[in-house]
């Protein structure tokens, strides 16, 4: 039985696309463990304690270990090289890792490429790579600036050796593949099981109906977008259609965005805001909405040819979509455009008329929402991905 280890500074809860891999490796037969960091302190209780493969390091966050490891982290930047620092966890990973022998170690996050590239040469074994971001432009697109330098520096050095890379999306694979031709990116979308398609009533929704919106990250920011929805309702000024926001909030935006929704003269109850949660629940939270919204702002080249977690829920739990015309996302809206509907960047008029749209024909609302499920069950789910993810694998370990 081949050995895996997938290797992340992030926590499952935070991590879905490393649980997909975990879940699919196990169920082929493959020997898997996962070692992780912590990140935000909301998903430190999302964990499975009971998870034997689940290894953490660094400490619960909140922790007197915790603290130590960022104080350690400080230092660790004034006197080692990039490979060991570009993440507070980056040499723990390392260190509780380096007498895990395995066939084959799994990177998620540019943290984790160091890692396992040092951690396959020490048990000469394999490693591969998941680039569900586009790292050296991930947050801006200054080619100066020290996190372009350093991620440039991480994926040239460790990423020519890798036995594979995958991709979270076309745009995101034809990047690298321009870098890096020789490794051939293979494109895995961020999608889910056909078990969270969960099949609803199709009956269809009246006009005075209320039309419920829903949108959801890992936080909650000031510039993701959402200021254009609240904008969008204030044109529209129609106490039936809702914003519904999950993820971890912080009073100030929170309170921002609530006095957006009074200067914009909504009711209160139009934005309601939910505590992050597993991120199995979310599917059954979202069936209770009617339209999902993917509104990736394109502020840098990642975000604007990144496919998220979030587009590929909304379409799991039967959603009409409404996305903002990224590269990535208008090009995915042209090829099913039977899902929803796109619109500028920032465009709130424009968002006002689709949704005006959506609530005068609640019969088209229903057949996007209808096209989303069936979609989901036929082409876009992670039975199909992960026989694509497998196929990745096994030919790994064919070489």
């Amino acid at each position: 039985m081949k050995k895996i280890l997938l290797v992340s500074p992030f926590p499952p809860a935070q991590n879905p696309r490393l649980l997909k891999e975990y879940t699919t490796l196990k169920s082929f037969g493959y020997d898997v463990s996962v070692i992780y960091g912590e990140k935000d302190k909301w998903s430190s209780d999302l964990i499975n304690k009971n998870d034997k493969n689940f290894i953490r390091v660094g400490g619960k966050h909140g922790s007197v270990f915790h603290f130590v490891t960022r104080i350690i982290h400080k230092l660790l930047k004034l006197t080692s090289p990039i490979d060991w620092h570009y993440n507070r966890v980056n040499w723990l990973l390392y260190l509780r890792a380096r007498n895990i022998k395995v066939d084959l170690y799994i990177g998620h996050n540019l943290a984790a490429l160091p890692v396992v590239a040092k951690l396959a040469k020490k048990n000469q074994a394999k490693y591969g790579f998941d680039a569900e971001d586009f790292h050296r432009q991930v947050d801006n697109d200054n080619l100066t600036s020290t996190t372009y330098k350093y991620a440039k520096y991480l994926e040239d050095k460790y990423l020519r050796d890798a036995s594979y890379i995958t991709a979270a999306s076309p745009l995101i694979s034809e990047q690298y593949n321009f870098l890096y031709p020789a490794l051939k990116p293979k494109v895995i979308n961020n999608v889910f099981s056909n078990s969270y398609n969960i099949i609803r009533s199709a009956e269809p929704k009246q006009k005075k109906q209320q039309v419920k919106l829903f949108w959801f990250s890992q936080t909650i920011g000031k510039d993701r977008g959402i200021q254009t929805v609240i904008k969008a309702l204030g044109l529209l000024r129609n106490k039936d259609i809702s914003l519904t926001l999950l993820g971890s909030v912080n009073t100030d935006t929170k309170g921002y965005l609530e006095n957006l929704v009074r200067d914009q003269q909504l009711a209160p109850e139009q934005l309601i805001f939910i505590a992050p949660i597993e991120p199995d629940e979310i599917f059954k939270i979202a069936t209770g909405f009617d339209i999902g919204l993917a509104l990736e702002p394109g502020f840098c080249l990642n975000n604007n040819i990144a496919l998220s977690n979030k587009l590929f829920t909304y379409i799991a739990a039967g959603l009409a979509v409404i996305a903002t015309e990224t590269a990535a996302q208008g090009a995915f809206m042209v090829n099913y455009p039977s899902i929803g509907k796109t619109f500028p960047i920032n465009g709130y008029k424009e968002l006002a008329n689709i949704l005006e749209y959506y609530y005068q024909s609640p019969d088209l609302l229903n057949e996007a929402k209808t096209s989303s499920r069936i979609i989901a069950a036929k082409e876009l789910n992670w039975e199909n991905e992960g026989r694509k993810f497998l196929a990745v694998i096994n030919k790994t370990f064919s070489h």
